[in-house]
């Protein structure tokens, strides 16, 4: 009945209307980023831990390699703090009396009355250095090989994957322990070795993200107007799967780090005097049961900054692909 219905001035509708601007895809990313509050938190941790990495021994008027026997295994003592057991200087081999009594060592000495503080941050920035650099080549290695298997497909794509089941059906452990046999250990043999071994599961990644969007519509079109290959991979392909490859490449940066410290830990990392974090938790671990301190110092260490690495890769997935968050 027409009594059962209300005619809307249709005119007053549009005055709520507002015109939202447009917003990039970083825009989006940076504020999808921002909300996640632990990937925030792990961000700063990391910048923290690299400003400080570089500081630190600087700034030091102790050597990370000065042996100094009449200070060995000195336990933590610092300025203004020494009201706390943890670092008020006992408990230590040498303790701070007689001529070391306005001494202070941050992290304490090790064995050879080295400065822990000023070793463990030259330990983090080597570190950091070595997975830095290892994930840098694995991300341009494992794109570069992932992309043109993917793409190609048929038999470049067949033998392209049964090599890279060869090499990864040979044990990581396996890989390295004979290349630093054979090699000269030191930091850019271990770089060679995470570099053999860490880029399969980029190329992994980047396969699959090619093999699902290869055949959209944009990249037939390209085809059609006579765009190469090569043109289409770098020009169409990369810029659609770069935040998949940047999540990878973040969630590297941990596994290098571990991996780093492993081989440090069975005695395959850095020779002496340089130190990692892997070859002072090495160093520490020896005499645990009596100066503790060497060994804890540097594994919070290495935690927190593997924590931090592993919440930045989360708060980057989330804001790359928010539909992960949902699942």
């Amino acid at each position: 009945m027409p009594q059962d219905y209300e005619l809307i001035d249709i005119p007053t509708r549009f005055e709520f209307d507002e015109d939202v601007p447009a917003s990039s895809f970083l825009h989006d990313v940076w504020t999808q980023f921002k909300s996640n509050k632990g990937a925030i938190v792990g961000g700063i941790i990391i910048l923290i831990f690299i400003v400080i990495s570089f500081v630190a021994p600087m700034t030091s008027h102790y050597s990370f390699d000065a042996v100094d026997t009449a200070q060995q295994s000195m336990a933590p003592r610092i300025p203004g703090l020494t009201w706390m057991s943890w670092f008020n200087g006992e408990g230590g081999i040498r303790q701070y009396t007689g001529d070391l009594a306005n001494v202070y060592h941050y992290f304490g000495t090790d064995v050879l009355g080295r400065d822990l503080w000023v070793r463990c941050w030259e330990g983090c920035r080597i570190s950091l250095f070595v997975a830095g650099t290892a994930v840098l080549v694995n991300v341009f290695i494992g794109i570069l090989y992932g992309m043109i298997s993917g793409y190609f497909g048929g038999w470049v794509d067949s033998i392209m994957q049964r090599f890279q089941e060869i090499v990864n059906s040979i044990p990581t452990l396996v890989i390295l322990t004979l290349l630093l046999l054979i090699m000269k250990p030191g930091l850019y043999t271990i770089i060679v070795a995470l570099i053999l071994t860490e880029w399969i599961g980029m190329a992994r990644i980047t396969r699959a993200q090619v093999l699902k969007i290869k055949e959209l519509e944009f990249i037939l079109a390209s085809k059609t107007l006579g765009a190469s290959g090569f043109f289409i991979i770098f020009k169409n392909v990369l810029p659609n799967i770069f935040g998949q490859i940047i999540i990878m490449a973040m969630f590297s940066i941990p596994n290098a780090i571990f991996y780093e410290a492993f081989l440090a830990m069975v005695g395959l990392g850095i020779p002496a005097p340089q130190a990692s974090l892997g070859s002072l938790i090495n160093d520490g671990f020896k005499t645990i049961l009596v100066t503790p301190y060497q060994v804890v110092i540097p594994v919070v260490i290495l935690g927190i900054l593997m924590l931090s690495f592993n919440l930045l890769a989360d708060g980057l997935r989330d804001a790359f692909d928010p539909k992960m968050k949902e699942m």
